[in-house]
């Protein structure tokens, strides 16, 4: 529950620091007070988008902050999750404006975003607001209700998961269809590209091969006679170097024994001697082997062309991609192929799985069904007493196309009495009927959800007298249900009945128009309320009024 709100520099609040209580507690004040302050204040709380215009005229920044007692509403995982630390009997929120635009929210002194703020504040506080009776036009609202009150949590999760997988599979199937129809429409044409590129025979490396021995033949000439000279400069008879090099190991061999010096020098020369006449004999091979064939020249050349002719025809940078084309048509040609039992196979696996989503969805129905009743028997037995003796409520329910909520269409119906036929509720209640719906609804809800604190923003508009009396019983029972209600009204007969009451006003001072909470005393309250009930001259009889609704 919320147990206190600090306010500050928030629009005409200079300065609000207040405690609230468990229970059924009332908001009172005159139009345009300030009440729908509070509330923007407590939206800012909940994860709502923030206006720099929200902060106090000549304010560097605002700053709400709210203390929550959380014990009895097992939230801790929720703080365990992201990593925030979690005080059951005492958890801080705050939020911060600047007039630079800045915003910043904090969980317990931890920064944490406004998505985080959203999700706690969606645990933590219902705002009613008069806006919200238009929910009961909306399909989905209706549909959410009767699920929260069917408790259908996991058999929901369980069916979406499903749900899910369905629509994958039914992605996967037209994906498949698009692609088998497609590829049929261009399978002659992906035939020829797989035939042409299968018939040139290619291998990784060719193309550097073949490149590097048109490169070679383009200059036998210069090769041939490159080799012929080298190999006459070696093997010449007089001049030739193995040949001296031959002569000059047996000159200093002759002297060796004279000259010591000599041997090492003969060594020496031998080796180069041995080394130099293996070179000879490498290049005397080279220049016999070497032969210049202009056909075998005009192969090559050929056989290159096609290859750059493929490349540059399919877009190509080496053999290597031309290659992996190949293979990429190759698989598609053989899915075209096989498509029919692919497609087969995946259309039975779409089966099952829509079997399944069916009978998930069934099982939502029955739930929904039970609870529909439920939703039926207790609305009827709550607005009987709220003035409509002769009501009637039903809630329709349809089956549909499946969807990510299953197959069910609900629809909520309504009649004030027995002469007029049942109607969707939005199209034919009365706002003051539609309010008392609401906060039947909402006493419903509340019940199965657990949440912490309830705030109804004028939920009495449209009715008075003893319907008014009747609604504040039922927000005062639930209050009782270990929540707190907060209801802001205009009605004495609903102020009367919390436990306790407050009052926001406005005055104005040197600085400017300013807005004020307090908690009001006995004594203040009966002033108040007995200025609800006559206006701004208090009679002595509209205190009696006021000390008698109080009980006093």
């Amino acid at each position: 529950m919320l147990r206190q709100l600090y306010i500050k520099n928030f629009t005409l609040i200079d300065e609000l620091d207040i405690s609230l209580h468990a229970g059924f507690s009332v908001i009172t004040g005159e139009t345009g007070a300030g009440k729908s302050i509070i509330l923007g204040a407590i939206g800012l709380l909940l994860g709502q988008r923030a206006d720099t215009k929200s902060i106090k005229q000549g304010a560097d920044k605002c700053i709400i902050e709210a203390h929550f007692d959380l014990s009895r509403y097992q939230l801790q995982p929720l703080f365990e999750q992201n990593e925030i630390e979690y005080d059951a009997s005492d958890t801080i929120v705050r939020r911060e404006l600047t007039a630079a635009g800045k915003s910043r929210a904090f969980i317990n002194d931890t920064p944490v975003p406004l998505s985080m703020l959203k999700e706690l504040g969606e645990r933590l506080v219902d705002v009613h607001s008069q806006h919200q009776n238009l929910l009961l036009n909306k399909q989905d609202f209706q549909l959410s209700v009767v699920d929260i009150l069917a408790n259908d949590a996991k058999e929901l999760a369980d069916y979406q998961h499903t749900y899910g997988e369905y629509q994958q599979l039914q992605h996967q199937l037209q994906e498949l269809k698009d692609d088998i129809e497609h590829n049929r429409q261009n399978q002659d044409f992906l035939q020829f590209q797989y035939e042409e590129l299968a018939g040139a025979n290619l291998t990784d490396g060719e193309q550097e091969e073949l490149e590097q021995q048109s490169e070679t033949m383009s200059h036998a000439e210069d090769i041939k006679t490159a080799l012929y000279e080298a190999n006459h400069a070696l093997y010449d008879e007089n001049t030739g170097a193995v040949g001296q090099a031959k002569a000059a190991l047996s000159a200093l061999n002759s002297i060796s024994k004279v000259l010591p010096k000599c041997e090492e020098l003969t060594e020496r020369l031998n080796s180069c001697h041995i080394e130099l006449k293996d070179i000879a004999d490498e290049v005397s091979t080279l220049l016999e082997n070497t032969d210049f064939d202009p056909a075998e020249l005009d192969q090559i050349n050929d056989r290159l062309d096609r290859i750059y002719e493929l490349e540059k025809k399919y877009h190509a940078e080496s053999i290597g991609e031309l290659i992996s084309q190949r293979e990429e048509l190759k698989v598609k040609l053989n899915h075209i192929e096989n498509s029919d039992e692919a497609l087969h196979e995946l259309e039975e696996q779409l089966e099952q799985t829509t079997r399944h989503c069916q009978q998930q969805a069934d099982t939502l129905t029955q739930l929904r069904q039970k609870a529909a009743q439920q939703i039926e028997e207790q609305l009827y037995q709550r607005l009987v007493p709220l003035g409509m003796p002769k009501v009637r409520f039903a809630v329709k329910i349809e089956q549909g196309e499946l969807s990510r909520m299953g197959h069910d269409q609900v629809s909520f119906l309504f009649s004030a009495n027995t002469s007029t036929p049942l109607q969707p509720v939005a199209q034919v209640a009365s706002g003051g009927e539609i309010a008392r719906v609401m906060l039947s609804l909402k006493a419903m809800i509340s019940g199965a959800v657990k949440l912490p604190t309830i705030i109804f923003d004028e939920i009495d508009t449209g009715v008075s007298g003893k319907i008014a009396e009747k609604m504040a019983e039922m927000m005062q029972e639930m209050g009782r249900q270990d929540r707190q209600v907060i209801s802001i009204t205009h009605l004495p007969q609903i102020a009367a009945l919390g436990s306790h009451h407050y009052r926001v006003s406005k005055e104005e001072t040197a600085e400017g128009t300013s807005s004020r909470m307090q908690e009001l005393s006995q004594e203040e309250r009966i002033r108040e309320i007995a200025q609800m009930l006559s206006g701004s001259d208090v009679s002595e009889a509209a205190i009696q009024n006021a000390k008698q609704l109080l009980k006093l």
